[in-house]
């Protein structure tokens, strides 16, 4: 008997909050610029424990900004 509950085991979410390290290397840069955009307002993170800290992949998402070239 299967469990209803269950999730389909193909499907693919992107976790929501993800650590300080994988954000680093998402953006290729450092631990210590992640926690100066944390500092500075440009991320949203969360302190999940004493010293646990994820950030959010929807600010991650929103970060950059699109180049505007003219000729």
């Amino acid at each position: 008997m299967s469990n209803p509950k269950a999730r389909p085991s193909n499907t693919q979410e992107t976790p929501q909050w993800v650590t300080i390290r994988d954000a680093a290397e998402h953006y290729q840069c450092s631990t210590k610029t992640i926690r100066r955009w944390i500092t500075q307002g440009l991320i949203d993170a969360q302190r999940v424990g004493p010293r646990l800290i994820r950030v959010s992949t929807a600010s991650l998402d929103t970060l950059g900004r699109s180049l505007a070239y003219t000729a």
